[in-house]
């Protein structure tokens, strides 16, 4: 089972709490708020007050041994900085970020965010669906139900060729480009725009556009 920690108790970090509760996920929530806490405390795994912008709190508190962390705040720009900045620091395999606007998602980004997120309480309840799969996806919403998602390979598409898989017909959703594992691990990944003959990798990333049911469908696959 994930162990996934939350960083904030607002709207979007506590829908996210309860959705991944409701699934049986160990989830560790911290915020600043001694009311909020006290009210998770009854349904997560742990539950604590504390700055999330000093890293000795989060370690003490166990998000450095976490699998996933999603810092879940908002308003506070400096605080959703260092708070990421400080998960990293701790070796967090995969750290989410909430960002409010494209130039806070960039600063995310170049602090170290693995997954930068723009969300609303629906994307809450299909993050939590994310977080619990065995594979994972990087969401990028284009239009209200529709979205382009990176995801690892689904294992009914594993070493065969996108019109063998029917991925389209199967799936719903349009493979973009791949992303494989270039020979010198230490480059960066290729990107291919596959033909329908493409041999999928189970290492390669794939880059799928559709609506989110499907991309969600297809992410629960791998």
């Amino acid at each position: 089972m994930k162990r996934i920690g939350i960083i904030g108790a607002g709207r979007f970090g506590s829908n996210l709490a309860e959705s991944l509760a409701e699934h049986g996920a160990e989830v560790l929530l911290i915020d600043s708020d001694r009311e909020i806490i006290q009210e998770f405390s009854e349904f997560v795994s742990k539950a604590v007050e504390g700055d999330v912008t000093n890293i000795r709190t989060l370690e003490d508190a166990g998000f450095k041994d976490c699998d996933v962390v999603v810092v879940a705040i908002g308003s506070n720009l400096e605080g959703s900085i260092m708070a990421t900045v400080n998960c990293k620091e701790l070796g967090v395999p995969t750290v989410v970020s909430k960002a409010n606007s494209d130039l806070h998602g960039k600063i995310l980004k170049r602090v170290g965010a693995d997954v930068v997120v723009y969300p609303n309480r629906d994307r809450a309840q299909r993050l939590a669906k994310t977080l619990l799969s065995k594979g994972t996806i990087d969401l990028f919403e284009i239009s209200d139900g529709f979205s382009i998602a990176e995801i690892d390979v689904p294992e009914k598409l594993r070493n065969k060729s996108l019109a063998e898989a029917g991925v389209r017909n199967n799936y719903g959703v349009t493979v973009l480009c791949v992303r494989r594992l270039a020979e010198d691990p230490t480059q960066p990944r290729v990107v291919i725009i596959p033909t329908p003959n493409e041999i999928i990798q189970p290492e390669d990333k794939l880059l799928v556009f559709g609506d989110d049911k499907q991309i969600d469908d297809i992410a629960q696959d791998t």
